[in-house]
C-alpha cells in the first residue's frame, strides 16, 4: 500500500464496483426490481423516465420499500413505506414530513426535510444494461442499520 494513502484498498475498491442488475427494458416495464449488490439489498425504481436505487429497507423500522407506492409530495417523487407511511425522496433519500406552526391558527402544513435518511446508490445505463454502484459517501445513514448485521439479506428468511 502506498504510504501516502493514494492507493485504495482492493477490497474496498471491489465493494464499489458496478454490478449488473438487469436489462433496461425489463426494469422500465416492471418499474422496480430488487437486487443484491455486493451483499447489500437494494431496490431499483424506474419513475418518470429516471432510474433510482436505494437500500431496500426503510430507515425507520426496516419496512420493505420495494412494496411501497411512489407518490409526489411538494413536487418530489417519494417512495412511501408500506409499514408506517414514511416518505423518502427517490432523488436524495431525504425523509419528508409535514409541519405546522402551532402559534399560527391559519397556518397551512408545509413539507420539511429530516435530512438524508435513506442511502441512495448510483444507477448507470450502458447499452441497454442497468448497473448499480453502491454509495461510498462517508457519512452514516439511518438505513445502514437495516442493510448490515442481523437485518442484512432478509431475502434468505422470506423464502
Amino acid at each position: 500500500m502506498d504510504p501516502g494513502g493514494s492507493e485504495q484498498d482492493p477490497e474496498m475498491k471491489e465493494q464499489y464496483a458496478s454490478v449488473y442488475v438487469g436489462r433496461e427494458e425489463d426494469i422500465k416495464r416492471s418499474e422496480r426490481i430488487t437486487a443484491v449488490v455486493h451483499d447489500r439489498e437494494v431496490v431499483i425504481f424506474y419513475h418518470k423516465g429516471e432510474f433510482h436505487a436505494m437500500d431496500i429497507r426503510c430507515y425507520h423500522s426496516g419496512g420493505p420499500l420495494h412494496l411501497g407506492e411512489i407518490e409526489e409530495f411538494d413536487g418530489r417523487a417519494c417512495i412511501v413505506c408500506p409499514w408506517h407511511k414514511y416518505k423518502i425522496t427517490l432523488e436524495t433519500g431525504e425523509g419528508l414530513y409535514q409541519s405546522i406552526d402551532p402559534k399560527d391558527p391559519s397556518a397551512k402544513p408545509m413539507w420539511c426535510s429530516k435530512g438524508i435518511k435513506q442511502r441512495i446508490h448510483t444507477v448507470t445505463v450502458d447499452n441497454g444494461n442497468i448497473y448499480v454502484t453502491l454509495s461510498n459517501e462517508p457519512f452514516k445513514c439511518d438505513s445502514d442499520y437495516y442493510a448490515t448485521g442481523i437485518f442484512k439479506n432478509f431475502a434468505h428468511m422470506r423464502k
